[in-house]
């Protein structure tokens, strides 16, 4: 099963189930609501890397969800990709308009959504994720192997130092506090403390100081912590 998480919300149950099937077949992992809230529910307990989101939906629509989703600073760089059964151009355009970064018109073959999925991957920071490889500042995740390597050099790390450090590397330049790092690291699930974080931020920065890298994981006062190649 591929590490690439979609969340598919759409209201009608056998469309859900269809979108299901292809994308498992594709190797795709999949979350799934019926609506806007469940979808919300979903993504507290884990961060999509990309959402196929219907336009119709009970409540909040979703091309109304799509234009307040990519305005909010912990979801708005998720990819979204808008199916609906609206193929008037002047529909295509309101969906791109309000940041959608594709639009599939039903009736839809599997292999365009596919193919439109994985184009959008592409375009967006979770590229390396989907090739298997992430690499920044010369730091370099091989997420098929679990492995992690400085400068070509092998670091031996913990599997929570590992988790730790895969959000970092596919989350960069963005701002997480400690209970969002603890949702998305641990797991909502999980009863620990936030100061297990800064045990965890101390050994990592630790081990990047080896190799004089641990002001990439940076500390924002009075919120949590930021990885990036930039100097704080």
């Amino acid at each position: 099963m591929s590490d690439i998480n979609v969340l598919v919300v759409e209201d009608e149950e056998a469309i859900r189930e269809m979108l299901t099937l292809v994308l498992e077949q594709a190797d795709f992992a999949v979350q799934t609501a019926g609506d806007v809230q469940q979808a919300l529910n979903r993504m507290d307990e884990q961060e999509p890397d990309l959402i196929l989101l219907d336009w119709m939906l009970p409540g909040v629509s979703g091309v109304e969800w799509a234009r307040r989703l990519k305005k909010d600073e912990n979801y708005g760089d998720i990819p979204l990709i808008l199916v609906t059964a609206r193929g008037e151009e002047e529909d295509k355009i309101r969906g791109l308009d309000v940041g959608a970064d594709d639009y599939v018109t039903k009736p839809f073959s599997p292999r365009e959504l596919i193919a439109r999925i994985r184009a959008v991957l592409r375009r967006s920071n979770r590229q390396s994720k989907l090739d298997g490889r992430i690499e920044i500042g010369g730091i370099l995740l091989d997420t098929d192997e679990h492995r992690l390597s400085i400068d070509d050099e092998s670091v031996n790390l913990s599997p929570t130092e590992y988790r730790l450090m895969e959000f970092f590397l596919t989350h960069p330049s963005k701002v997480y506090s400690r209970a969002q790092l603890l949702d998305q690291v641990w797991g909502r699930s999980a009863y620990i403390e936030e100061r297990t974080v800064d045990v965890h931020i101390r050994r990592l920065r630790k081990i990047l100081s080896e190799h004089d890298r641990e002001d990439m994981i940076q500390t924002v006062r009075g919120f949590g912590y930021r990885f990036s190649t930039r100097p704080d």
